[in-house]
């Protein structure tokens, strides 16, 4: 029988004593034969090898709350004196190696080196492109900040990162951050594996960020699937004043529809949420998917359209670029 190499605990409603689950929704385990059905099935576009960035410089505090991207799903939020990183990637590539893999096509939206001190670190799940143990270690012996993440993934960061600190939950739990925020863990449509051996052995799961400045979602990586589990969030949490959402890395559909949300579907989500604002996230930085890189963002706009929302409320986020907002009027 199968053991699990990160997480010992009771089973749950999504959790079955060995792997993770989700509740009621699509499998998202995919086989060789589904493998070979896409890698051999129509040729993904081409995108280009690089695109120019701007790189921010970041005030070392922010009193409200701007949000500055840095590529994919890394974003340095800065909220009323707290600085946070999620799933920072700064590697060349989103891979277990240095020399393959799928290789950034923007550079960090912010130098390493001009980061501001981070206080935590907020990690969705462990994939390579969201959980990178270089960039961790770099963060750690720098700030050695808080990082927070759910069940199993600490035996992960533990390994990679000794001495590292760690905050650990499951779906639901309200873990303190520093300067009077905190996050609470809430579900996502996902999966998780580092190797061919540990599929589903870590929990996957979004961020509900609470400050003094402002709310905030973060979606991590997700799959639509019906919208339930965003109709939840919304029913627990309230509207965020911001919701950061994946926007891309969607094709072909009949692979990843259970895992990654289209830009129609982050729409969706968007109006489930009730969000003030939203950035749309996981696009354009590696290339992991079959569509074309600026793709998603022509879709998101069209999506806006047909849904009569303003474009201003939903931006695509570019590396480099930095949004501010202000707490939305109760």
């Amino acid at each position: 029988m199968a053991r699990n190499r990160y997480y010992q605990g009771p089973p749950s409603d999504h959790f079955d004593g060995v792997r993770f689950f989700n509740p009621g929704q699509p499998a998202t385990d995919r086989g060789l034969p589904d493998m070979l059905r896409w890698k051999f099935g129509p040729r993904p576009a081409t995108w280009p090898k690089t695109v120019p960035v701007a790189q921010a410089v970041p005030e070392p505090r922010v009193a409200g709350l701007s949000i500055t991207a840095v590529g994919h799903a890394t974003l340095l939020i800065q909220a009323a004196g707290v600085n946070l990183l999620t799933d920072p990637v700064w590697s060349e590539r989103a891979s277990p190696f240095t020399f393959a893999g799928p290789k950034r096509v923007t550079a960090p939206g912010i130098a390493f080196d001009a980061l501001p001190r981070i206080d935590a670190v907020l990690l969705s799940h462990n994939h390579y492109d969201h959980l990178d143990m270089a960039t961790l270690k770099r963060l750690h012996a720098r700030d050695a900040p808080l990082m927070v993440m759910p069940l199993g993934n600490d035996a992960i960061v533990k390994k990679g990162v000794p001495g590292a600190r760690t905050a650990t939950g499951d779906w639901g739990d309200r873990i303190a951050l520093p300067g009077g925020a905190a996050t609470t863990l809430v579900p996502a449509n996902h999966w998780s594996a580092r190797g061919t051996g540990d599929r589903r052995m870590a929990l996957w799961a979004g961020h509900w960020i609470e400050t003094p400045a402002g709310s905030i979602y973060f979606a991590g990586d997700s799959g639509w699937c019906g919208g339930g589990i965003f109709r939840d969030i919304a029913a627990r949490h309230g509207a965020p004043d911001v919701a950061l959402l994946p926007i891309g890395a969607y094709a072909p559909r009949w692979f990843m529809a259970p895992q990654h949300a289209d830009p129609e579907e982050a729409v969706a989500m968007f109006e489930l949420l009730g969000a003030a604002h939203a950035l749309g996230i996981h696009w354009g930085t590696f290339q992991l998917t079959d569509e074309a890189r600026e793709e998603p963002v022509a879709r998101l706009a069209a999506a806006l359209t047909a849904r009569g929302i303003a474009p201003a409320r939903f931006i695509a986020a570019t590396p480099g670029d930095t949004y501010s907002f202000a707490p939305a009027m109760a």
